[in-house]
């Protein structure tokens, strides 16, 4: 799945408490969310920030469903899980055994092929401790890192119903 179809499956929930991560942790780059956004649509910022936040949210997350907001929408679910979600992608990167920061950012190279068995164990772990939304949100934004993904990956978030977006 590609950024905008994910925003158009995943939970609004799930892009509301994105949004409200960065207008609490990093307002700058909500304002230039917003001023991107609004420049794709030919629409001035201001235009965007004199709605309620309510309406704020639920404008931008119906532009980034849009295929043509598929890099700021990739770059915005990026950079919240690197940033506001380090304690997951590190368990899930202990789990798989990929050598990480400490954060949950990968050093050196992805692995060619994930072991079913290991990914399945994680998987069982982390859903117990996190949202499990939330966790097929970053389970579909690392399987984007491999062109075509990852057949194991792709495989499990097909056919484990505990991991749905929405």
């Amino acid at each position: 799945m590609k950024s905008h179809e994910l925003y158009a499956a995943v939970d609004p929930a799930i892009v509301t408490q994105m949004l409200d991560w960065f207008r609490s942790n990093d307002r700058n780059v909500y304002k230039s969310a917003v001023a991107t956004l609004a420049g794709n649509r030919k629409l001035r910022p201001i235009f965007i920030q004199k709605k309620s936040l309510t309406d704020q949210y639920a404008w931008i997350h119906k532009t980034l469903k849009i295929n043509a907001c598929d890099t700021i929408g990739e770059h915005l679910m990026q950079a919240f899980l690197m940033a506001g979600q380090q304690s997951m992608l590190a368990m899930f990167c202990d789990g798989m055994g990929i050598p990480h920061d400490g954060k949950g950012s990968v050093v050196g190279d992805l692995p060619k092929k994930l072991d079913p068995e290991r990914l399945n164990t994680t998987i069982d772990r982390l859903v117990g401790l996190f949202d499990p939304k939330l966790l097929t949100l970053y389970l579909h934004c690392f399987n984007l890192q491999l062109p075509g993904g990852w057949p194991e990956l792709s495989g499990k978030l097909s056919s484990d119903e505990r991991l749905v977006l929405a």
